[in-house]
């Protein structure tokens, strides 16, 4: 058996060069410290992006798009096929537990300073993956032409085109006409299953390499500790098998959540019904939703919707430019600058989305 496994190895190693990669992965060490969990929230982040991966394919043999179909074939599913509550739920919690821990993994990265030289690509490919992922979250929601979503999408598509100058364009094209019709529907299953899918593949490969080329992160202390005093251990396969374990866990949560809190179906939509109290965008969303119903209808003659939308875009931009205009700090105190600019950040989208929920 140990030398077919070696004759397939070496009939492998001759065509794809394999050899080097794993002489890589054993020379690859992994530093450990205190903050070595943060370490993991990435791969639990991929972890989480193959089983949307996975259950998406399932749910895509039996869901139809369609005004007339979306909502039948979702009911089909979780009645009719096998298991199919269970997959869609997975889906469902995944796709949330996905954004989650992009979050956690984006916060780690900055309080730790990851984002810094020689990482500063890594830090701004991360941020676009992070918003990518928001809009997969943003066009499955639609995706079941429920009530909920489909009033959701007409808030989010109408904060789209307040945009200046090309508002009207974002809105139109999202929606595929003036309002949120079977057309949105459409087009919303064609960027949640190829355009956004592409995209993001595209920039997490590019993520993963800049991640593999570059190492891992050393927060100062660590780096500036003798190299004797440095505890290592190898990638391939002490670090590894660590995140498997991770992936467990999150695994096991997922179920739980999915069997235990199976994700709703809802009412089917109808465009012509006003649009029910308690209308609510997804959670990624609540922080900006509620800071714009707090926005004072103008400031300084202009819209306040307006005003408030190009804040949250130019602090967007200003997050993903962060390793350029960092404010360095001489100060050996924790509260540096930064610290207090990303503990803002934090508190805000939580307490934001807090009251979103509460109010």
């Amino acid at each position: 058996m140990s030398t077919k496994k070696e004759q397939v190895f070496q009939w492998l190693d001759e065509r794809f060069q394999l050899s080097p990669l794993i002489e890589f992965m054993r020379h690859k060490m992994v530093p450990i410290h205190r903050h070595t969990i943060w370490y993991y929230m990435g791969g639990v982040s991929l972890f989480l992006f193959i089983v949307q991966l996975f259950t998406g394919i399932l749910l895509l043999l039996y869901y139809q798009p369609g005004e007339d179909s979306a909502y039948e074939s979702i009911r089909f599913i979780m009645n009719k096929v096998p298991f199919g509550w269970l997959f869609r739920s997975i889906h469902s919690w995944g796709a949330n537990l996905f954004i989650f821990f992009i979050f956690v993994h984006m916060f780690s990265t900055y309080f730790t300073a990851a984002y810094r030289k020689p990482r500063e690509l890594t830090w701004v490919t991360g941020f676009i993956l992070l918003l990518l992922a928001m809009g997969f979250g943003f066009s499955g929601y639609l995706l079941p032409w429920n009530e909920l979503a489909f009033f959701a999408t007409k808030v989010g598509t109408d904060i789209a085109g307040v945009v200046p100058l090309i508002g009207d364009a974002i809105k139109i094209v999202l929606r595929g006409g003036p309002d949120v019709t079977g057309a949105t529907l459409t087009r919303f299953y064609a960027f949640h299953i190829a355009l956004i899918p592409a995209i993001f593949t595209i920039f997490l490969g590019i993520h993963l390499l800049f991640v593999q080329r570059q190492g891992m992160h050393e927060p100062e202390s660590v780096a500036n500790m003798p190299a004797d005093r440095k505890k290592m251990i190898p990638f391939f396969p002490n670090f590894l098998l660590r995140d498997v374990f991770a992936w467990l866990i999150v695994l096991n949560l997922v179920l739980f959540l999915s069997v235990f809190f199976p994700w709703e179906i809802g009412v089917k939509a109808d465009p012509f019904v006003p649009a029910p109290a308690g209308i609510r965008p997804e959670w990624f969303f609540m922080f900006m939703f509620q800071a714009l119903k707090w926005i004072p209808p103008h400031i300084l003659g202009m819209e306040g919707e307006v005003l408030g939308v190009l804040a949250f875009a130019i602090a967007a931009l200003a997050w993903m430019l962060v390793p350029f205009w960092e404010i360095r700090s001489r100060s050996t105190g924790k509260l540096k600058p930064m610290v207090l600019i990303g503990l803002f950040a934090l508190f805000f989208i939580i307490v934001m989305t807090i009251i979103g929920y509460a109010v």
